[in-house]
């Protein structure tokens, strides 16, 4: 492994202006989730660009590159929408300038997560021109609706193309770590109905904001008793919006609504985290309700899923964990570290829900995904093109 390490790493820094420009051409495509279609264009230039042996588009818009024609199929997986840029008085330069300086490519999704792409890129140029020994074909999806639908992107591949990889890695920011899961998620409204009445007598009607906010308060001490795990560490649940109604504002509130973010641990699931709820509002006239995401891709198509995603491990000793330690260890001459996301990803539908193992790897910090100034270091990228060719390479 020691030498294929050495050959991968010498073309990793070989391709390192180009990785660095590929990703600038990126970044400088603002591309929102359902307006990916310059990014996807410049993604799939820059696969054909590379030699892939195959490059095309999905019906939902990703960009699928293949390497090798072998009988196992991994793929490595980085999403190529981001989110908008906020408030540009944050910002200390253009973030679509995608400017390379002092080491760094700057600008919005250089780090979440147009920096995986780029450098996922560079890994097929090395493998086509170290060749694939092994029985492997391996895929390079650039994702689209990920920041609005984490996974949908993934449900369409497995579930529409019928695509099923033995094994995923999933290129978000991990400062190059090793990941090895994450926790859940889920969205919940919970719906209360009140009864009007004139503002002048309260007492004949019945509040919903009353109801609401009751419900808010036994939802904050629920937070404090969710259950704990080992690695991924606690749920939680959090109210993120309230909204009531009233045919006056001189009358009682006759609907009230609260929308719930629903961070999910090992062991917490859809129907345990609604049961939950259900039980603090049971003797109230309320609905407790997962909500559903339907969007349009800029192919036109529409597509959608309930807003639940799983939480999603694996142990320490999986083949898939073990070989990207081992992997790194080759390349870099020390041991990775082993840890989680924070946030969620596109896993929560290959793993989470249809058991197709993942493993991360990222360049760049997750503390600058969706933050002003992102800037993505290009010693990552070259570091994480390079593991991704060695990680194919090292398949068996």
């Amino acid at each position: 492994m020691e030498k294929t390490a050495e050959n991968v790493m010498r073309l990793a820094e070989k391709h390192r202006d180009a990785t660095a420009e590929n990703l600038s051409r990126l970044v400088r495509l603002r591309s929102l989730s359902g307006g990916e279609k310059e990014a996807a264009a410049e993604l799939k230039r820059q696969m054909e660009k590379a030699g892939f042996d195959e490059v095309r588009r999905d019906g939902l818009g990703s960009v699928h590159g293949r390497v090798g024609r072998g009988k196992r199929l991994i793929a490595v997986d980085a999403h190529i929408d981001t989110v908008d840029a906020g408030n540009l008085a944050n910002w200390h330069d253009d973030p679509f300038s995608g400017r390379i300086a002092d080491g760094f490519v700057h600008g919005r999704g250089s780090v979440d997560q147009k920096g995986g792409a780029a450098a996922m890129v560079t890994a097929g140029r090395i493998l086509k021109e170290l060749g694939l020994k092994n029985e492997l074909t391996v895929l390079f999806t650039g994702t689209v609706m990920e920041e609005d639908c984490d996974g949908l992107c993934w449900k369409y591949i497995i579930e529409e193309e019928k695509l099923r990889p033995d094994l995923v890695v999933i290129t978000e920011p991990t400062n190059l770590g090793v990941y090895r899961g994450h926790r859940g998620r889920m969205e919940m409204r919970v719906s209360f109905q009140g009864l009007s009445a004139h503002g002048s007598a309260p007492e004949r009607g019945k509040n919903a904001i009353y109801m609401a906010a009751r419900a808010c308060l036994e939802i904050e001490k629920l937070n404090e008793r969710l259950r704990r795990d080992e690695f991924l560490g606690k749920g939680s649940v959090t109210v993120s919006e309230f909204v009531s109604g009233s045919p006056s504002l001189c009358a009682v509130a006759d609907s009230a609504r609260i929308h719930l973010d629903r961070r999910l641990t090992a062991g917490e699931t859809r129907e345990s985290a609604v049961a939950e709820v259900e039980q603090l509002v049971k003797e109230m006239p309320a609905a407790v309700e997962v909500l559903r995401y339907d969007g349009k891709a800029y192919t036109g198509k529409e597509y959608g899923m309930e807003k639940y995603y799983p939480t999603w491990k694996l142990e320490p000793d999986h083949p898939a964990v073990e070989r990207a330690v081992g992997s790194f260890r080759a390349l870099f001459g020390r041991e990775p570290w082993v840890d989680k996301w924070t946030f969620s990803t596109n896993a929560v539908t290959i793993m989470g829900m249809h058991g197709i193992p993942c493993i991360g790897f990222g360049p760049g910090n997750e503390v600058g995904a969706h933050a002003p100034d992102e800037k993505v270091a290009v010693d990552d990228l070259v570091k994480a093109s390079a593991f991704y060719a060695l990680y194919a390479l090292n398949m068996k």
